[in-house]
């Protein structure tokens, strides 16, 4: 699954629960938290990606760490 298929889901999510009638208030609250924590995730891999391009030159070390967890990441389906 790639970033962009999370941000689909996170979309689908934030869809379904405004339309979502019979969910009681702490379902409701429990899944805002799960979603508003995936779309954090979501924007920190997002960052990770970028830096690790801009470091790639001056800190090419800190680039590589920086790929190694964005590939943990995808290989985790994150």
């Amino acid at each position: 699954m790639s970033a962009d298929d999370i941000a689909v889901l996170l979309k689908k999510l934030h869809v379904e629960l405004a339309s979502a009638t019979t969910l009681d208030a702490e379902s409701r609250e429990q899944l805002s938290i799960i979603a508003r924590d995936a779309a954090k995730f979501e924007s920190q891999l997002s960052t990770v990606r970028r830096l690790a391009v801009r470091f790639e030159t001056e800190h090419p070390g800190v680039a590589a760490v920086l790929r190694q967890l964005t590939d943990m990441f995808a290989k985790a389906g994150i």
